[in-house]
């Protein structure tokens, strides 16, 4: 009996010890209420995220972000902590690029006629062309009653110097009986009748010459060859890519007298502008206003549209900031993201006004101190 009980108590023993063993390594450990441990260590998660384990960025419930370091790494975050101070004030204005009209010029056609090609062929896009370059031949379009009325012009002027041809020889051999005077009036009678002879009959059959009003490069072609064209017609355009305008429409008309520099983003990097003038007549109820580019290296295209940045005389208060920046908020505010900590991140409501092609000037939402996201605010929004 005694060898039964010690036998059933190391049984039990042996059994308690085990399950001691499955709750150690159990990944399920029972709190109290039989909730299990990792759910709420999984809500305790969603608040706080853990430091050492998950390092995924993470959008927390008051709007911030938690973002490891190696992730800011991996994304190129940069910050800057701004200063606020004193900046010109700036407006955006709507412009288009215009070819200078000292730079520039239209070959349009004089009258109807059909196209030929000129000496070396018709020009292509992008050719390079000098002033007074014959581009092309224009072989004027003549009726059937024209080309009569021409020859039978020709036939009398024939006839009329036929005459006068007869006459100075009849004059030149009665040289002494016959005033100078006489002679000399024949002489030149006829030679006027050539003279015309040779007009009327280049006209007939002669094409007109279409040449190059300036240096440049031929930047639109609307011909070919054989193609029948009437008067007025713009065959070619040339414009000189190094001097260019952009025009802009100034719809507040109190900023006319105060533009000076201004600057426009254009794929390929930033144009600076200088002021030219601004026109007195309203276009589109606005006025238009003239910037001559000074930075002709960044390829511009005439008719391409550009937001143009133009500075005036006035200052504002506020810390500048790149235009990559900023960002939206859901209901559409304009907003930053603040380094708050190390890993955290918060967006920050803000207004702006423009600076110039790159930056802007942050009036209000900014505090002394704060660092702000400079370059991959865009990829910070799109963590959830």
């Amino acid at each position: 009996m005694t060898r039964h009980c010690f036998k059933n108590l190391r049984q039990r023993l042996t059994f308690a010890f085990v399950v001691g063993l499955c709750g150690v390594g159990s990944p399920v450990a029972w709190a109290h209420g039989d909730e299990p441990h990792d759910e709420a260590e999984s809500k305790a998660a969603v608040s706080m995220p853990s430091v050492g384990g998950d390092s995924r960025p993470t959008r927390l419930a008051d709007g911030s972000l938690w973002v490891p370091k190696p992730v800011q790494h991996r994304l190129q975050i940069r910050t800057v902590r701004p200063q606020k101070q004193a900046h010109p004030r700036s407006i955006e204005l709507n412009g288009r690029v215009v070819p200078d009209p000292n730079a520039g010029g239209r070959v349009q056609a004089s009258q109807a006629g059909r196209i030929e090609a000129g000496p070396q062929g018709l020009p292509a896009l992008g050719q390079r062309v000098k002033k007074g370059q014959i581009l092309a031949y224009l072989q004027p379009s003549v009726t059937n009653l024209d080309r009569g009325n021409q020859q039978s012009a020709l036939a009398d002027i024939d006839a009329q110097l036929a005459l006068a041809n007869a006459r100075v020889q009849r004059y030149e051999q009665l040289e002494g009986a016959i005033a100078r005077k006489d002679i000399e009036s024949a002489r030149v009678e006829r030679d006027a009748l050539r003279q015309r002879r040779a007009a009327l009959s280049d006209g007939l059959r002669a094409p007109e010459a279409l040449r190059a009003p300036v240096d440049g490069v031929v930047v639109a072609s609307s011909v070919e060859l054989g193609q029948v064209v009437d008067s007025k017609d713009t065959l070619f355009e040339v414009v000189d890519p190094a001097r260019l305008v952009i025009e802009a429409l100034l719809y507040d008309t109190r900023w006319a007298g105060s533009l000076s520099r201004a600057s426009a983003a254009v794929p390929g990097g930033v144009v600076q502008l200088q002021w030219q003038g601004t026109g007195a007549q309203l276009r589109e109820q606005a006025m238009p206003v003239r910037f001559k580019v000074i930075s002709p290296a960044v390829p511009l295209a005439v008719g391409q549209s550009v937001k143009v940045t133009a500075t005036t005389a006035e200052s504002v208060q506020g810390w500048a900031l790149p235009r990559e920046a900023l960002g939206k908020t859901a209901s559409g505010e304009a907003m930053v993201w603040v380094h708050a900590d190390a890993e955290r991140f918060r967006p920050q409501v803000i207004r702006f006004e423009p600076l110039d092609a790159t930056q802007v000037v942050v009036t209000s939402g900014l505090h002394e101190g704060d660092r702000v996201v400079s370059r991959g605010a865009s990829l910070l929004t799109q963590i959830r």
